[in-house]
């Protein structure tokens, strides 16, 4: 063995770069980046969401079989997104999740997007839902832009949504207290998948994806005018969420 090989036998090989888990907003990876994979994330989170609605109206007429195909191709899509980008952006698609994060965050320094990367992050996230939704038209040969005509402005929708947000945010931010945000993807996309069902808004819970569903008049549409109150709710719910996380995940007292 020559002295070069020795060398090479002896040194140490240098550690994999560790990956942080889905839902943690990695400081290290460039912003253009970052918000790059949220864009294209929420681009195609909303894909799969009008695209599979879109599909299954066109297969079925049952309504039921319809909510079902919707829910379960967006269970699976999320999953993968979350899997895909988390280590690039948190993979948030959604800006309560990304002003949640800044709040939660903004003391401490470390972790957490501040407050100049959240207002790149939530235009990326609402340009990115637009385009899902208009390429979702486009696939299906539909129009580009249609506004929705499909109204969701009832009292019971908007309580839905509150209940949809603040589950989503105690979820996330239960996960990361509980430092089990390697369970993001499976736990997130399942906990849509369920609230798709339980409440009566079928869960948006999420301000981008709620305007990138205006541009179709499809089975996943809302119309503009129910904009502003399911995105206020989602708000409510955000911080509702937060307060359960404070008081659930309140920190051990230390004994004398």
């Amino acid at each position: 063995m020559t002295a070069t090989h020795e060398a090479a036998a002896e040194s140490p090989i240098p550690p994999a770069e560790p990956q942080p888990a889905p839902g943690a907003t990695p400081p290290r990876k460039p912003l253009a980046a970052r918000a790059a994979a949220e864009l294209i994330g929420t681009a195609a989170l909303v894909a799969v969401v009008v695209g599979s609605g879109i599909q299954a109206t066109e297969l079925t007429k049952d309504v039921g079989v319809q909510l079902l195909a919707n829910s379960l191709a967006t269970v699976f899509g999320l999953g993968v997104l979350i899997l895909l980008l988390g280590p690039v952006s948190g993979a948030h698609f959604n800006p309560v999740v990304t002003l949640a994060e800044w709040w939660t965050g903004r003391r401490g320094g470390a972790g957490g997007v501040t407050i100049r990367e959240a207002a790149v992050y939530v235009p990326a996230q609402i340009a990115g839902a637009i385009a899902g939704a208009v390429m979702a038209d486009a696939m299906f040969g539909r129009p580009l832009v249609e506004w929705s005509t499909h109204d969701r402005s009832a009292g019971h929708l908007l309580l839905g949504e509150v209940v949809a947000t603040a589950g989503l945010v105690l979820l996330i931010f239960g996960l990361a207290r509980a430092d089990n945000l390697r369970f993001a993807p499976v736990a997130v996309a399942s906990y849509i998948g369920a609230a798709y069902w339980f409440t009566s808004s079928t869960s948006f819970a999420n301000p981008a994806v709620t305007i990138g569903r205006a541009f179709t008049d499809t089975f996943a549409g809302i119309a503009p005018g129910s904009l502003a109150g399911f995105i206020g709710m989602q708000i409510i719910g955000g911080v509702v969420g937060l307060t359960m996380v404070a008081l659930i995940f309140m920190p051990a007292r230390s004994t004398a």
